[in-house]
């Protein structure tokens, strides 16, 4: 039982190598750029999804560590990226707002980099380790699914607080009309019933 458990515990840590969540903002015409070291064959899994701010979009790319464009995504409101290391080095993705004048935007992203299995040739494989490793990369799948999940709820919660906020101006503006013409109305209608005299 203690060395099932040592098995899972080491192919959890083998298999997810580093996972980043985070929520940025970023500002009108600016830009925010993040890095990871990859290895050859590294698999980087990762999601963005635009929380706020204008028409919730943004510029994605990702670039190699020869500068080569791998991945582009122009005024995106969300996207999924799978990609596989084609060499080691610096791999950089950045989200722009350069495009906007005013509105920040805020972003929610999740990044992971998966190790590649290397078999070791005089180890005998296990079939409870192998299947440990693809419950492992499951559970990461799941786990960025939630990601990306929890960021679509925010921000329809955020386009539905704000429809909300919207239809009470409006419905307000619309009281305030109405009355303004009913008291225009009683006044009209009242000069219209009087009595004039001459003297």
């Amino acid at each position: 039982m203690l060395r099932k458990l040592t098995i899972l515990t080491i192919a959890l840590f083998a298999t997810l190598q580093s996972v980043s969540a985070f929520n940025i903002v970023v500002p009108a015409q600016d830009r925010r750029c993040f890095f990871e070291n990859l290895d050859k064959d590294d698999w980087l899994h990762g999601s963005f999804q635009v929380g706020e701010g204008g028409h919730l979009d943004i510029d994605f790319w990702m670039t190699d560590p020869s500068g080569t464009l791998v991945e582009d995504a122009t005024k995106s409101a969300s996207g999924t990226y799978h990609y596989q290391a084609k060499t080691s080095g610096k791999y950089e993705y950045c989200f722009s707002n350069a495009f906007s004048t005013v509105t920040e935007k805020s972003v929610a992203f999740n990044f992971g980099v998966v190790k590649p299995f290397k078999e070791d040739p005089t180890h005998k494989v296990d079939p409870l380790e192998n299947e440990i490793r693809e419950l492992a990369a499951g559970v990461q799948e799941i786990r960025n699914e939630q990601e990306y999940t929890l960021a679509r709820e925010r921000t329809h919660r955020n386009t539905a607080e704000s429809t909300n906020s919207r239809v009470v101006w409006w419905s307000l503006f619309q009281s305030g009309i109405l009355f303004l013409v009913c008291v225009f109305q009683i006044t009209y209608l009242k000069r219209f019933f009087e009595v004039k005299r001459v003297v």
